[in-house]
């Protein structure tokens, strides 16, 4: 048995913003608290919606304390402010980290027994929904907006709580990529890196199927076409990178990822490195050693990706294609090649078993082990 969960309802395209007013009265919500990080309120990103909660007279307290990789302090800080707000419901504005940051203080509201962060790691069993979300994405890359994932981090302990709660889903995604044009080329190569991960990693997870498969291969498709041109601000790159890592969203959520996922976790925990980033330097390693266990996969990742004459390859000739193409999309849009100048070699016992540890690593296609991911982490080195 496979099971799909995705929004209740969604709008996609420019000027998707203008939607919000309609389902905030329409479904009776009195008051909002926006969560949102602080560089999207100085920069006057979050004003875009705001100003239109300002001018349909609707309700709102503002919630800005998220870090980039948001923590359990921040979670319990949120919770904190949602209480005192009267909020009956969240917009969460941002990337990963807002939008994560408000599914966990939407989980714990309504379910109070799981006030401990830490309680909600893996799948939590809790018993009701979420306060409702209206997520808004202001990156194109973690689809945060449609997963039933969400990432706190773990000062204390160094390590990412992966956290998959069927519970947490926005009731409402608004997908505008208005909001995503004043992303910097470095920001916005990192998340549709990320997003291009979630559609490979998705497509040869252990727990691939159909409809997932069509999904992922979509997405590939749609961020190969569309990542050069959104870094270069583009429209139709914004736009097109808008959809692609929603589209992989869908994906992934329902099926899980693998251990690119698990070896960037450990990294932005410790040393705080853009997720994006990390994956994309991982991801090309992992698929050399993940290839054995993909069938021909890879022939179709390759096609995706734009390589010509796939039909005619052999296995190993698509392979390397497939790995090919991803190094390629990535150096075009000036990611790192290697780990060197983020990880120390002393830290490289303690990441290897943080990834083994990750939720993600069970979904990966091969079977791996503490030490065979020690020496994935010395190549990439």
């Amino acid at each position: 048995m496979n099971r799909f969960i995705l929004n209740e309802t969604s709008y996609h395209g420019k000027g998707a913003l203008a939607a919000i007013p309609d389902e905030v009265k329409g479904r009776g919500f009195k008051k909002a608290m926006v969560c949102a990080d602080p560089d999207l309120i100085k920069f006057g990103v979050s004003a875009k919606v705001t100003d239109i909660l300002d001018k349909e007279g609707l309700s709102y307290s503002v919630f800005s304390q998220i870090k980039p990789n948001p923590t359990i302090q921040d979670v319990q800080a949120g919770v904190a402010a949602f209480k005192e707000s009267g909020a009956d419901y969240i917009i969460a504005i941002g990337g990963g980290s807002s939008i994560d940051t408000a599914k966990a203080v939407g989980i714990i509201i309504n379910n109070p027994e799981f006030a401990d962060v830490r309680s909600l790691e893996g799948v939590a069993p809790t018993k009701k929904a979420s306060v409702p979300i209206i997520a808004v994405p202001t990156t194109a890359g973690t689809a945060a907006e449609v997963t039933i994932n969400y990432v706190i981090t773990d000062t204390e302990k160094n390590r990412k709580m992966v956290c998959v709660d069927p519970h947490d889903i926005p009731i409402i995604a608004v997908v505008d990529p208005d909001m995503m044009s004043t992303m910097p080329k470095g920001l916005t190569a990192a998340t549709g890196m990320d997003a291009l991960t979630h559609a490979i990693e998705g497509y040869i997870t252990k727990g691939a199927w159909t409809l997932s498969d069509m999904f992922h291969l979509k997405a590939i498709e749609i961020i190969a076409n569309s990542l050069r041109g959104a870094v270069n601000n583009e429209p139709e790159g914004r736009e097109g990178m808008a959809l692609g890592q929603y589209v992989a969203g869908m994906g992934f959520s329902n099926v899980g990822l693998g251990i690119v996922h698990s070896m960037a976790h450990p990294l932005g925990a410790l040393y705080d490195t853009p997720h994006g980033i990390a994956n994309a330097i991982i991801l090309p390693t992992v698929m050399e050693y993940n290839a054995p266990e993909t069938g021909e996969k890879y022939r179709d990742i390759a096609k995706a990706m734009g390589v010509k004459g796939t039909e005619n390859m052999s296995q190993e000739e698509y392979r390397k294609a497939a790995v090919e193409a991803v190094k390629q999309l990535s150096k075009d849009v000036g990611i790192p090649d290697n780990l060197k100048d983020i990880v120390k070699p002393e830290d490289i016992p303690f990441l290897a078993q943080s990834a083994f540890d990750d939720a993600c690593r069970p979904g990966n296609p091969r079977d791996t082990s503490v030490e065979e991911i020690t020496e994935l982490y010395k190549k990439l080195m």
